[in-house]
């Protein structure tokens, strides 16, 4: 098995950061991550951050962060994330508004190609984060594909997130593979889901025959750590391998069973008994 870079996504340990960033990020590293992932700032200048993450020996390997404030804010945006050392940063998550099929698609391409364009001059690739949604079609495409289909590849990278596609009711490792040579970070999460058969989530029909997405509640949806839920860890591990991934991310959304901590634990845990 490859030996990738194993980061924390720091959203799954959000409620600890509120209280203490610099505690939270001391007991990242103590549980076995060397990596992380940002999801905010928490008020912190740039130079603080760096300053903690060296400190407790973490390396920032990308962000999650909206494209738009490169657009009205370029200069310091950039900036942050040169100074904390990230060398990817991920649209976290997009408007169903602004994706193929409605009128704004053509001007979000336009400005995600120039975004894409501004952070690859500053040796930063930007890269997408999928949920569920982006696997409904247009033109019997995927809204991901479309996406992925209208902006350049050197402009716009995969982070594909595993669970969310599991969830839309298609294999990740083949998901993964789809797109090798373009996924340079691989999202692992884990999930039980009560009332799921492995298919599409939409499964109901409404009163006028048509196929309507299931929520959550009704399927029975809960995040797990790694190893602890349906997903087969393995069998995206080598995907990812196969399609030249470096890093993987672990992320846990809400642990409703233990605190977040102790779920990202187990999650590196499980990863390390994989020989990673």
């Amino acid at each position: 098995m490859k030996n990738f870079k194993v980061a924390l996504q720091l959203y799954s340990v959000r409620e600890d950061m509120d209280l203490n960033v610099e505690a939270t990020l001391k007991k990242v590293k103590e549980i076995g991550y060397d990596y992380v992932e940002f999801a905010g700032f928490y008020n912190f200048p740039a130079n603080k951050m760096r300053e903690l993450l060296d400190k407790y020996a973490l390396t920032c390997v990308s962000v999650h962060q909206g494209y738009e404030v490169f657009l009205t804010d370029e200069t310091a945006s950039v900036e942050y994330l040169k100074t904390i050392g990230a060398k990817y940063c991920a649209i976290p998550w997009m408007d169903k508004a602004k994706h193929a099929g409605t009128p704004a698609f053509v001007s979000t391409v336009k400005e995600i190609t120039q975004v894409g364009k501004l952070l690859k001059k500053e040796d930063i690739q930007l890269v997408y984060h999928n949920h569920d949604f982006e696997f409904e079609t247009f033109e019997d495409k995927f809204l991901l594909d479309c996406l992925y289909e209208a902006v350049p590849a050197d402009f716009l990278q995969t982070e594909i997130d595993t669970c969310w596609v599991c969830y839309a009711g298609y294999d990740p490792a083949a998901y993964v593979r789809k797109y090798t040579g373009r996924s340079p970070i691989v999202h692992l999460k884990d999930f039980k889901c009560a009332n799921f058969n492995g298919g599409p989530v939409y499964a109901l029909i409404d009163n006028s025959g048509k196929a309507k997405k299931q929520s959550r509640e009704a399927s029975g949806f809960e995040f797990k750590p790694l190893g602890h839920g349906i997903q087969n860890i393995p069998s995206i591990l080598a995907a990812a391998e196969d399609a030249g991934a470096d890093i993987v991310v672990v992320e846990q959304d809400r642990s409703l069973s233990r605190p977040a901590m102790e779920a990202a634990k187990m999650s590196r845990d499980y990863l390390l008994s994989l020989g990673i």
